[in-house]
């Protein structure tokens, strides 16, 4: 049991260390003063200012993120829709069908989704009019259609595994169907949509492929302009801008974190 023990803490070791080390080694040379990345010079803020100073990089950090805002909320509302439907309609013609389309995006290569809507916006655009070139509009819809997938997964599952007696008993003390959502179904999944918010907002501001094909000019996201700066060599400038990503992600997972544990003690004390 010891060699087992000590086999399994050794190989967890090593599969953080190889997980993260990266990720620790990227940081640590974010604040280095030397031009050359894998040259270490001295501690330095210098590429943080120089980083804040990058017009470029901020403009496509900011359409990235008003894009995986809008995304993330659109693809949760839709998304628990999706879930809600197929978890609590029951059977119903189509059903199959419905739950093939939602669950397609999570299995379908991304070059072949961005082709397809990329193909799809050029046919609206000819027979309707709209949408009239692509550029912030089309980046949204398309980061909804894939986020929306993973949101509807998570809100099933966590669907699944309510006691439906809870909802039942607020239906005989005489909630109407949008009272039992709001104030017994929506508390209860609470967690599930954070965690697909987060996952989806994550995702819009990671995208790069599908991104790239539904873009236009002037619309360039954060990982199109890191990915076309890497083309041309790696700087301390990435560096720093991966650092502050990390440390955004890394505070909005402790948030979630916080509220999903506030959450399970309230329903905890109500119980």
């Amino acid at each position: 049991m010891k060699r087992r023990s000590l086999f399994l803490n050794t190989t967890a070791i090593m599969g953080f260390v190889f997980l993260y080390a990266p990720i620790i080694s990227l940081i640590v040379y974010s604040f280095n003063k030397s031009k050359l990345v894998t040259v270490w010079g001295g501690w330095s803020l210098k590429w943080y200012t120089e980083l804040f100073n990058n017009q470029q990089i901020i403009d496509a950090a900011l359409v990235s993120f008003k894009i995986a805002l809008v995304s993330a909320s659109l693809a949760v509302v839709l998304g628990t829709m999706a879930g809600f439907v197929l978890s609590r309609m029951g059977r119903f013609r189509g059903k199959m069908i419905l739950s093939g389309w939602i669950t397609a995006p999570l299995v379908m290569p991304e070059v072949i989704t961005g082709l397809s809507l990329l193909l799809l916006f050029v046919a609206m655009e000819g027979m309707f009019g709209w949408p009239s070139g692509r550029g912030t509009g089309t980046i949204i819809i398309a980061h909804t259609t894939f986020c929306m997938a993973y949101v509807a997964v998570i809100v099933q599952s966590r669907l699944a595994s309510i006691d439906e007696t809870l909802e039942e008993a607020a239906m005989d003390l005489g909630a109407k169907p949008s009272t039992l959502f709001f104030l017994v179904t929506l508390p209860l999944i609470a967690p599930a949509l954070i965690s697909g918010w987060l996952l989806s907002f994550t995702l819009s501001l990671d995208d790069l492929v599908i991104a790239s094909f539904v873009s236009g000019p002037g619309n360039s996201t954060l990982p199109m302009v890191i990915f076309s700066k890497v083309r041309l060599g790696v700087t301390p400038e990435v560096n720093a801008l991966a650092t502050i990503m990390i440390a955004i992600v890394a505070l909005g997972v402790l948030a979630a974190m916080y509220q999903m544990r506030r959450q399970t003690k309230l329903l905890s004390n109500h119980e």
